[in-house]
């Protein structure tokens, strides 16, 4: 699996959503030897959106936490590593209370979310996860009392609503699913739209990488409908200013700049080449042009569309 764009995904992608409630920080450094944590929030006393809105995600966010999403699950090592970066910023932050000659109590100290796509027994016994339905959702495996470090397992989690943020983080099925219901959603939802738009730089992304295994390409045709969806979203806009401005002139110049986006985040600035081929391109129905556009390098584009 390319590790990289996934992992950048994931951290903007968290950041996106919990910024409203919080201060988000992402690649933060910690002392010691030099590590980095994922994503790093802080609730803020005023939010600027509800944290029901996120469903589990926004329960995870109602203290300050690490998050640290995985793509694959987590080797004991990884875990360890973060079980490390949760300690050395308990320990920072207890001794900038020392100085301040402040308190922190143990239910103020920051908690560790490990989110995997998966996580076999193996893996929860090593560390003596345990589930607790009573508090939290199936999927979620809580370590000792104080440790206040928990895994999440996606493919665990219940198809609900208020586990679908964190389902867009999963693998396979379980991912393609929660794309599914996010496209579902009504076009106006306050998250929608910033969701999509990560999970499509991301296909563009992977799609500019080399050497893809398959993984990469079954994540790539589970993220195809998110195109479509944004195509169809940005002409339902245009066709609704085109009650005042004329719908046909609306919905042209939407699917023109839907082109051009494309191509912008395909092939970087648009040159005279890239240009041309625009005009020929509006010639075909959405469904048509998205997937050419999707697939085809920019040396086919041009010999197919060039006049």
């Amino acid at each position: 699996m390319t590790q990289f764009p996934y992992d950048q995904f994931a951290k903007q992608y968290l950041a996106e959503l919990l910024a409203p409630l919080g201060e988000v920080e992402t690649s933060r450094d910690v002392p010691g030897e030099v590590r980095q944590i994922d994503v790093w929030f802080a609730p803020t006393s005023q939010p600027t959106a509800t944290p029901q809105l996120l469903g589990l995600l926004g329960r995870f966010a109602a203290s300050p936490c690490l998050l640290e999403p995985f793509r694959n699950q987590p080797t004991p090592t990884e875990v360890r590593s973060c079980l490390l970066k949760l300690f050395e910023l308990q320990g920072e932050l207890q001794r900038k209370a020392k100085r301040d000659e402040e308190r922190i109590l143990e239910d103020d100290l920051p908690r560790l979310w490990i989110i995997s796509p998966s996580a076999s027994e193996s893996l929860l016994q090593g560390f003596n996860a345990i589930a607790d339905e009573d508090n939290w959702l199936s999927g979620v495996y809580l370590f000792g009392k104080f440790f206040r470090a928990a895994i999440v397992a996606i493919n665990r989690l219940p198809l609900t609503p208020e586990t679908l943020w964190l389902r867009i983080l999963g693998k396979g099925a379980t991912q393609k699913q929660a794309i599914d219901e996010l496209i579902a959603l009504p076009i106006a939802h306050p998250l929608r739209t910033n969701a999509l738009d990560l999970l499509a730089s991301l296909s563009v992304n992977l799609e500019a990488r080399q050497n893809l295994d398959s993984e990469d390409r079954e994540l790539i045709m589970n993220l195809s409908p998110v195109y479509l969806q944004r195509l169809e979203d940005a002409m339902q806009q245009a066709r609704q200013q085109g009650m005042q401005q004329g719908m046909q002139q609306g919905m042209q110049t939407e699917r023109r700049t839907t082109i051009e986006n494309l191509l912008r985040l395909r092939f970087g600035a648009l040159d005279e080449s890239l240009v041309a081929l625009v005009q020929p391109i509006l010639e075909l129905p959405p469904e048509e042009f998205t997937p050419l556009l999707l697939q085809l390098s920019r040396e086919e584009l041009i010999a197919r569309f060039a006049a």
